[in-house]
């Protein structure tokens, strides 16, 4: 039977245990560029089977947050280069996330001073981050302006070669497409915030075609085995929800499974909060059966409040990885502290976003 710490296939990508460090946003990369600290932060943390990197916008109009990575400048390139070498270097594997927030942004941050954009002009009932003297200060986001479908090939397209990028020229061992958390592709797929009436609103096969022309447009620039994508069937995060999600990630899925991708990464719950929520009732077994049902192959990621027991416990089950958070802000060795049952590091809420080395590269490792 197989352990949290046993190596895994997902793809291409062999790893050597079943522990992924998620995605986790750090706001320390002014200009959308990588510090040289991220180097070192990542690399820190190269014991993960599988580091996925902080969201990282694929255009200047993708980006919703202060001093978030991107991935469409060539210093930007540049810099992630150094950060995939230093991974490499300790023989870890990294892949980055593909981010295009939508409505989650404000007009500070988009190009010109221009409007946010949305599958339908409803304002995100939630705040985005702005730093300003190097003070971090949450503010509610800006209206949108509904996409043109016009524009929609040039987004798909934007994920295309931001991936490209990613893999050929900065040095990833591959990507993974953010659907979830209420941000682009989310925001389409979820009838609370899509309310189009085209060919990208209305039905599940219609909402659900930009996140899936958007992978499909990955797998073609990259493949399959490189290309993971991320879901939160219920979250409630940036004000998304949908009337009926069961359905709707089950087509999802389905339409997943024929693409040979490395890996579904799945949100259970609300993001960084409860597992369950009572309101949205979700049943996370029957997605995962109608993927491999539908010859879904790639690896099969779960994330939210896991700790060693309930990590032991899913990968019992059938689950081939675990992704963590927080715990890998503060524990730069989570892996090792996973293994021996030792105690963790205290997360020093305070220094998450914004700002240097301290609550960044700073946190101890054992011994």
């Amino acid at each position: 039977m197989s352990t949290l710490f046993d190596p895994v296939q997902a793809g291409d990508l062999q790893l050597a245990n079943r522990i992924v460090m998620a995605p986790l946003t750090r706001n320390r990369s002014p200009n959308a560029i990588p510090p040289d600290l991220a180097a070192t932060y990542y690399s820190q943390r190269a014991t993960a089977g599988l580091l996925i990197t902080e969201a990282t916008a694929i255009s200047h109009q993708g980006q919703g947050y202060s001093d978030v990575p991107g991935l469409y400048g060539t210093e930007q390139l540049d810099a992630w280069k150094r950060v995939t070498d230093a991974v490499h270097a300790k023989g870890g594997k990294i892949v980055v996330q593909l981010w295009h927030v939508g409505r989650v942004s404000h007009t500070e941050l988009q190009p010109d001073g221009g409007k946010p954009v949305a599958p339908s002009a409803i304002t995100a009932k939630t705040k985005t981050v702005l730093i300003k003297d190097g003070v971090p200060a949450f503010v509610e986001t800006s209206e949108p302006r509904a996409l043109d479908a016009g524009e929609l090939p040039g987004i798909v397209h934007g994920f295309a070669v931001a991936a490209r990028s990613a893999v050929e020229t900065a040095g990833f061992d591959g990507v993974e497409l953010h659907g979830a958390n209420g941000y682009l592709l989310d925001q389409f797929l979820k009838d609370g915030s899509n309310k189009r009436t085209d060919d990208y609103g209305g039905s599940i096969e219609n909402r659900a075609r930009l996140l899936l022309e958007a992978t499909r447009a990955v797998v073609d620039a990259v493949g399959g085995g490189k290309t993971g994508i991320r879901l939160s069937p219920v979250t409630p995060a940036n004000d998304v929800h949908d009337s009926n999600p069961q359905p709707l990630f089950t087509y999802v899925v389905k339409q997943l499974a024929q693409l040979n991708l490395a890996y579904i990464h799945i949100i259970e719950g609300a993001t960084g909060g409860p597992r369950e929520i009572a309101d949205r009732p979700f049943d996370y077994e029957a997605l995962k059966a109608a993927y491999r049902e539908a010859g879904g192959k790639g690896a099969w990621m779960v994330n939210n409040g896991y700790d060693r027991p309930l990590a032991d416990e899913a990968v019992k089950e059938g689950d081939d990885l675990v992704a963590f958070g927080k715990p890998f802000i503060s524990n730069p060795d989570l892996v090792r502290r996973l293994r021996e049952n030792a105690p963790l590091n205290e997360l020093d809420k305070a220094t998450m976003y914004g700002g240097g080395a301290k609550g960044y590269t700073d946190y101890p490792a054992l011994g």
